[in-house]
């Protein structure tokens, strides 16, 4: 009985070590999740998108990318950044409101707890249990809850990952459709955009410009907790991170990067004018000016330069 245990797990193993080299090779082959990403159906569409522009239009590729930047962002992403400054204006003016429904609760439940005998542990739980209450309502009235404001991020991330993917594959030669012309289509300093850019002049740019963004949105903050300026900082770091990033990927690519930051940047400047924030409809904020360009001029000259 026992030999034939012993047989038996031999014949196992036997098995085991005569499988290990196809399933090794089969691991090998399966492609690793990036290559999927940039292999799938919204970066394919992508590419077609891109290739389609640039035959219409006949443009360089380097103009091509910068017009379909431009494009993208104005028909997608700013009616986004309209949207979430409406929310953000909203949840804002609701803060007064809020204040004094927490001041007629905090009574109320310290009525309460006179009644009951409640201990103070008691009395916050309660307190946080209805106060929470009260603003999921506010926010249902107003149609303004807080996260319908992140609802840029998840569709500027995505479209970013795609149009950035879908130029590698281009770039490289890796894409579904077939394309021959970028390794000519750059210009100035940058000619061949299958190259990365050399003179980190695109690089470097993009880190500035991804700088101001933030610092521009810093000055805006009148009062910031300790989590936004957690926040800020990192957003800093990344952008300082991206420059080696933008140095070592293709000129394609980084000429991407840098033209969505440069609309971006345009994008934040415009939300901040009270004419098209008037009709756009945005409601007014405590940080609203007449003059915001002079203003954030003068801040910005007055906190990094003197």
């Amino acid at each position: 009985m026992l030999t034939t245990i012993v047989n038996l797990r031999t014949c196992h193993y036997g098995n085991l070590t005569t499988l290990r080299p196809h399933i090794r090779s089969v691991s090998q082959d399966r492609p690793s999740w990036y290559e999927s990403v940039a292999d799938s159906t919204p970066v394919y569409l992508t590419e077609q998108l891109l290739v389609s522009t640039q035959q219409m239009t006949g443009l360089p590729w380097w103009a091509s990318i910068m017009c379909t930047t431009l494009a993208l962002r104005t028909a997608i992403t700013l009616p986004l950044g309209i949207y979430q400054s409406i929310i953000i204006a909203k949840v804002e003016a609701l803060q007064k409101e809020i204040a004094v429904l927490a001041r007629q609760l905090r009574f109320e439940i310290s009525i309460r707890a006179k009644e009951k005998g409640w201990s103070e542990k008691t009395c916050r739980f309660h307190f946080k249990k209805n106060l929470k209450r009260i603003v999921s309502e506010l926010y249902v009235r107003d149609n303004c809850h807080p996260f319908k404001a992140s609802l840029l991020i998840w569709v500027q991330l995505p479209m970013w990952v795609c149009l950035s993917l879908a130029l590698r594959n281009l770039s490289l030669g890796m894409g579904h459709v077939p394309l021959a012309g970028l390794a000519t289509g750059g210009a100035l300093w940058f000619p061949d955009l299958t190259l990365p850019d050399s003179t980190w002049i695109m690089p470097v740019s993009l880190g500035l410009i991804n700088l101001l963004i933030t610092e521009i949105f810093v000055l805006r903050q009148l009062e910031p907790s300790k989590f936004q300026k957690y926040v800020t900082n990192f957003i800093r770091g990344i952008s300082l991170v991206m420059i080696p990033i933008a140095a070592t990927v293709l000129s394609s690519m980084s000429l991407y990067w840098l033209s969505s930051s440069c609309v971006g940047l345009a994008h934040n400047l415009l939300l901040r004018s009270p004419r098209f924030r008037g009709i756009c409809r945005i409601p007014p904020t405590r940080s609203d000016s007449e003059t915001p360009y002079k203003d954030i001029a003068a801040a910005f000259v007055a906190k990094y330069i003197k």
